[in-house]
């Protein structure tokens, strides 16, 4: 999970909510990868319009998709 400054927004602090490792921070930067998923449920699942968020650093995200039946989708981000 993040968290702000509440006066700046700055980020402040990022924790992996898998293995509760802090991530490193620089002047409200992140200096390392993270997945962020941010989700709410629709009206046909179980958790009707439940917001879900929560963040993993690189290491759990690889451990986690590593068991997937069906691998993520993986493509380079060409920024333009």
């Amino acid at each position: 999970m993040r968290k702000y400054n509440k006066n700046t927004n700055e980020l402040e602090a990022a924790v992996c909510n898998c293995c509760g490792k802090s991530m490193k921070i620089q002047n409200g930067m992140l200096l390392e990868g993270i997945c962020s998923v941010d989700t709410t449920w629709g009206y046909f699942s179980g958790k009707d319009l439940e917001k879900h968020e929560f963040d993993l650093c690189e290491e759990c995200y690889d451990r986690i998709t590593a068991s997937f039946a069906v691998p993520p989708k993986i493509s380079e981000d060409m920024e333009g």
